[in-house]
């Protein structure tokens, strides 16, 4: 930071730079109220319930650099437009974020804020240095929903079949579908709890700790942070199988109440003893290895005179910039009238006709945790049969209002593996329905199979009468029309059909298609083109 000497008298406070210093933080919030808001949220859920953690190890990492980082002494030269630059970027960034009102850009551009400070602070040949404590902040925010879904569910398979790998080592018979641990008499579901993200956050910002406080090369602190992600999986997993084996033994509460609990934060509480461990081993593979003790550098010596020298900030040029150019951008901000955001009128699934033509259709309901998982605006999931065709075909689709405040479209490529169902093939098809206004388009066509049944589905992504096959770009999509329309509604729409054992992949192709013909008609009443 910014010291007009070295004297023990000129590190006392400094009024004029504190002011400074506080105008800069105070008018960035509004800027970053929305990621704020969304931080909040996610960190009363277990995933990230050690977000509120982070900020503080950031700044006891902070506190540990600051005191080889002395005052500069006066008259010299500091280069504070690097952080000018980064923190005028990162408001652009924010003010992005709040346009298009995806809370994680806000919270992303905030982390990059931070660092503008500490460079505008301090400088740049000094502030750069001091990146370790910025960059751990990344640990408090929440993933994307559709990388976190992506993540869940992977993770889920991994601990699921490692889970049944440890059950059968105890010689327990078990059998795996999807994430569905079949123990005969009872049945495990690897819900998204068990999957090991619960873990996996706090365990990559502990490794990361771990990292940077070890005493040693570069590669044992990499060692260090590159182990944790398998590890939280591995002993997760093995968590999965000891309840396995007590529910066969015990029964099935042994998998609920307490003991669910507390074998969990054993296994965290293993997680980070391991890691010390391999520190200690690491240790021992260097040619002169430091005492037990001194492996792991937890010194607090002197935290308290660096913390004083917070109120010592000078009364720098950058500074001033700073601040001011951030309350400018923050009021205009502010000032601004809020963009228009474009309903387009639609209706509700409960109105979709039941009869069309001569399909006749039943509605069911999800259970109430796919329906939180889902976190679908409005939803229909009917199933349509009639005597002319061989077989029925079953009608999807979730539709969204906003995908943009962590709600969005969760690809069925992803949770088809977890009820079970083997994929054979997933395609981009171009197809073609006469008649109605989608004409010729491109679906996702998957030929999937659990046990003896084997079923053909169709999907893709209806983005504001777009069809869109890939889900990512489908989340760019709605961030350019969030911009250019004041738009992120959207949906998912899938049709599955059996492919019956005496007929052929065509034969089903053509019955969805022919079904496809007469119900997408009806569609865009439901999701606006």
């Amino acid at each position: 930071m910014t010291f007009s000497s070295t004297s023990p008298r000129s590190l006392s406070l400094n009024p004029l730079g504190l002011a400074w210093f506080a105008l800069l933080i105070v008018s960035a919030i509004p800027m970053f109220w929305l990621g704020f808001t969304s931080l909040a949220a996610a960190w009363v859920t277990p995933e990230y319930s050690q977000g509120p953690i982070i900020p503080l190890i950031s700044l006891y990492l902070f506190l540990r650099e600051l005191r080889h980082n002395p005052p500069a002494p006066p008259g010299t030269p500091v280069n504070r437009i690097p952080g000018i630059l980064v923190i005028f970027f990162a408001l652009t960034f924010a003010i992005l974020g709040n346009l298009v009102r995806i809370p994680d850009v806000v919270t992303y551009a905030f982390i990059i804020w931070v660092m503008g400070v500490v460079l505008v602070s301090f400088g740049w040949a000094k502030g750069r240095s001091h990146w370790a404590p910025v960059l751990h902040l990344i640990f408090m925010l929440p993933l994307p929903q559709f990388v976190f879904w992506h993540m869940t569910i992977t993770l889920q398979l991994i601990s699921s079949n490692l889970g049944v790998w440890f059950v059968r080592l105890m010689g327990v018979p078990v059998f795996l579908e999807g994430n569905v641990i079949d123990l005969g008499v009872y049945k495990l579901q690897v819900a998204e709890a068990c999957s090991g993200l619960r873990y996996l956050f706090p365990i990559l910002s502990f490794s990361y700790l771990f990292g940077i406080l070890y005493r040693g090369p570069f590669w044992h602190k990499a060692v260090l942070f590159l182990m944790a992600a398998p590890l939280t999986v591995f002993m997760n997993s093995l968590r999965i199988g000891v309840i396995g084996v007590l529910v066969n033994s015990y029964g099935i509460e042994q998998a609920e109440g307490f003991l669910h609990f507390f074998e969990g934060w054993v296994i965290f509480g293993a997680c980070i003893i391991i890691l010390f461990i391999v520190a200690i081993g690491l240790q021992r593979l260097t040619p002169n290895p430091l005492p037990f003790r001194d492996t792991i550098d937890l010194d607090f010596e002197g935290f308290g005179a660096q913390a004083k020298r917070l109120g010592s900030i000078g009364t720098s040029r950058g500074m001033i910039i700073a601040a001011l150019l951030t309350t400018v951008i923050a009021t205009a901000f502010v000032l601004t009238p809020p963009r228009a955001i474009v309903d387009p009128p639609r209706d509700g699934f409960s109105l979709f006709p039941r009869d069309i033509g001569a399909w006749s259709g039943s509605v069911s309901a999800l259970d109430p945790d796919t329906e939180r998982v889902l976190g679908a605006t409005d939803y229909i999931n009917a199933t349509y049969a009639t005597s002319g065709e061989a077989a029925y075909v079953n009608f999807f689709s979730a539709w969204y209002k906003k995908q943009t405040e962590g709600s969005g479209i969760h690809s069925p490529a992803v949770c088809l593996p977890v009820g079970g169902w083997e994929v054979f093939s997933i395609d981009p098809t171009p197809i073609s329905i006469p008649g109605t206004v989608y004409g010729d388009f491109t679906v996702n066509r998957a030929v999937i199979q659990k046990g003896l049944t084997k079923q053909l589905v169709y999907y893709w992504f209806e983005q504001r009468g777009k069809r869109m096959t890939n889900d990512y770009l489908a989340k760019v999509s709605v961030v350019l029309d969030s911009l250019t329309m004041g738009r992120s509604d959207g949906a998912m729409v899938r049709f599955v059909t059996p492919i019956l054992d005496d007929e052929t992949e065509a034969e089903a192709d053509a019955r969805m298609q022919r079904f496809m013909a007469v119900i997408l008609q009806k569609l865009p009443r439901f999701v606006p083109e």
